[in-house]
């Protein structure tokens, strides 16, 4: 057993936490370069570096393979799959659908607005439009990358539990007619159509994860950047002290804030995670730090903004009043539970 953890933890080591390139980073600055180890530029300057190159290596496998299975997974299966089901059963079904979608909440939203056009509840259809940005392949693989497993899991169950329940408030309050009218008018058209499906063959499949790395990259490299820019700086230059002070384990509104910084921001978890790791290396609570990230993913100004526009207030406040409880809630029991995950 113990060679088998052994094993595991070095393909750990080697694959997702690339402790070989973090080697040759600061090999590279230190020695090649010159720059002191003990200055505030070289613990900047090889974070940067070594976070950008691992997260668009990784970035670039996994969507690939997640892109592959998602393939699996059109949006007219989706709906026959979710068409006629009802309860908590429809919700979880729909919270662990929405984790075979690579994609950040704005993009979600339109698969959204298909589910609900084609009849599906509107209680269902926003367990998947939580779920969906916060939780895919490439995420648990890259928080395992910069966390551990046990967190990166954590996440996902975490993330997986507010869309079910979230679905299912929403569900109990029955606020299906709570969508914007146009949407009602073409749910009415679609009530008795079905969509068709076009099966792709394996090579199609293929084509399409590659196309679906190059949309991705096109996306979001410049939130990656500027999430590690802002992760080297707080990792380099912003005094652990001040980081503590704000965010950390002595100030009880630690959470709520995190939560409400993160709400305005506009990125996917690839662009959330070098800030995250900057805040645990800097102590601030594992907790505090996915309550960021969840926010972030989660409820972006931009996702909030679309999202409005196609459902009315009560709905709309509803919806994130769920999410943002949700996340502020998890948030305070993962600070008081973290020595679990150490």
């Amino acid at each position: 057993m113990q060679l088998i953890r052994d094993f595991f933890n070095l393909l750990n080591d080697a694959l997702l936490k690339m402790t070989w390139l973090d080697a040759l980073v600061k090999w590279f600055f230190g020695d090649i370069i010159g720059i002191s180890e003990e200055s505030l530029a070289y613990s900047s300057l090889t974070f940067f570096v070594y976070d950008v190159i691992k997260i668009f290596i990784l970035l670039g496998v996994l969507i690939f393979i997640s892109s592959y299975i998602q393939s699996y997974f059109s949006p007219e299966k989706t709906r026959r799959l979710l068409k006629g089901k009802s309860g908590i059963g429809a919700n979880t079904l729909g919270a662990l659908l929405g984790t075979v979608t690579p994609f950040c909440s704005c993009s979600s939203i339109p698969i959204f607005i298909g589910f609900t056009k084609a009849g599906l509840p509107v209680g269902v259809t926003f367990s998947f439009l939580i779920s969906s940005p916060l939780v895919d392949l490439a995420s648990i693989l890259l928080l395992a990358s910069i966390f551990n497993w046990k967190i990166a899991l954590a996440y996902v169950i975490v993330g997986l539990v507010i869309a079910i329940i979230g679905g299912s408030i929403i569900s109990f309050f029955k606020m299906d007619d709570q969508v914007a009218d146009f949407i009602k008018e073409e749910r009415k058209k679609q009530s008795n159509q079905d969509l068709n499906e076009y099966v792709m063959t394996k090579k199609e499949r293929i084509q399409y994860a590659f196309e679906q790395v190059k949309e991705i990259f096109n996306r979001v490299w410049i939130y990656i950047l500027i999430g590690v820019g802002i992760g080297a700086f707080i990792h380099g230059f912003i005094p652990q002290e001040f980081v503590l002070t704000v965010l950390g384990d002595n100030n009880p509104f630690s959470v709520l804030i995190a939560t409400l910084v993160g709400v305005p921001m506009y990125a996917d978890i690839f662009g959330t995670l070098p800030i995250a790791e900057a805040l645990i290396l800097k102590g601030v609570g594992i907790g505090t730090v996915l309550a960021f990230m969840m926010a972030v993913t989660a409820l972006s100004l931009p996702s909030l903004i679309m999202i409005k526009k196609v459902i009315k207030p009560r709905l709309f406040f509803l919806f994130t009043g769920i999410v943002i409880t949700g996340i502020i809630m998890m948030g305070y029991v993962f600070n008081l539970i973290s020595y679990l995950f150490t």
